[in-house]
């Protein structure tokens, strides 16, 4: 199972990004394979909020175009939404504390934790994941083996040596 994060999204969709051709790629192939793939609540809203920024996006999209978008990925069949579980505050607490995540990287600890707690492997380019212990991190766009293969893939953990 994989667990996408916002730029990845973000990428596939602004064509004006120097991503935008391989993460459009990544992101087809993998809604077309059948690995389940999850996003998160805060996923979901990263991409709504910076997708329609003019600020942001070169050519943001419409709220509703945007909302569209996002109804199409949740009404796909080998998508669905990772939410917390009873685990969650416990991992959350763990990953903020060794992480010394503040700001931003809360958030990025939270979507961590989501993953741990479901056993997915986290899909990013963000490097600030390498940061978590015990946390799975694939950047998909510097694999060149098949977009949902994981068992063939080699996948980097951030679980450091002690």
């Amino acid at each position: 199972m994989m667990l996408i994060d916002a730029n990845l999204l973000l990428y596939a969709y602004d064509s004006s990004s120097q991503h935008h051709i391989k993460a459009r790629q990544w992101l087809e192939r993998t809604l077309s394979e059948y690995l389940p793939v999850r996003l998160a609540w805060i996923t979901i809203m990263a991409f709504l909020r910076i997708s329609t920024n003019r600020k942001i996006f070169e050519n943001p999209f419409s709220i509703s175009e945007a909302t569209s978008i996002v109804k199409e990925w949740l009404e796909h069949p080998i998508v669905d939404v990772l939410n917390p579980t009873e685990r969650h505050w416990l991992i959350l607490s763990k990953l903020i504390s060794n992480g010394q995540a503040s700001g931003p990287l809360v958030m990025d600890a939270h979507l961590a934790a989501l993953a741990i707690e479901h056993g997915a492997r986290l899909c990013t380019t963000d490097k600030d994941f390498s940061r978590f212990d015990d946390l799975q991190v694939v950047n998909p766009l510097l694999e060149k083996k098949p977009a949902g293969d994981f068992k063939k893939r080699e996948v980097h953990s951030s679980n450091k040596e002690k």
